[in-house]
């Protein structure tokens, strides 16, 4: 599967989030996160990680020079309405 990585037509790869979950109390996936990264990053791709929940775990990904992250840190789940009211208000979420 590792194969078709560099061959596929993405410009980022997103890290789910059951490597996030335990990447500050498990050192296999803190290993698999920053590997993710480090691969990702020499192939010329954004890496996003999803599932945030605390600061120790935005910190390590900044550490690690994770480009993008998101969850429920910075905000639960919105309904698209609601978004589409902040937007058509011009209002940040």
């Amino acid at each position: 599967m590792l194969s078709y990585i560099a061959k596929l037509p993405i410009n980022s790869l997103k890290i789910d989030r059951s490597f996030i979950i335990n990447m500050t109390s498990n050192a296999d996936d803190l290993s698999i996160v920053s590997a993710i990264i480090s691969m990702a990053h020499s192939l010329n791709l954004r890496v996003i990680a999803e599932g945030v929940e605390t600061n120790e775990q935005a910190k390590l990904l900044r550490l690690l020079k994770c480009d993008e992250i998101q969850g429920f840190l910075f905000s639960p789940g919105v309904p698209v309405a609601q978004i589409e009211e902040f937007l058509r208000n011009k209002k940040s979420l």
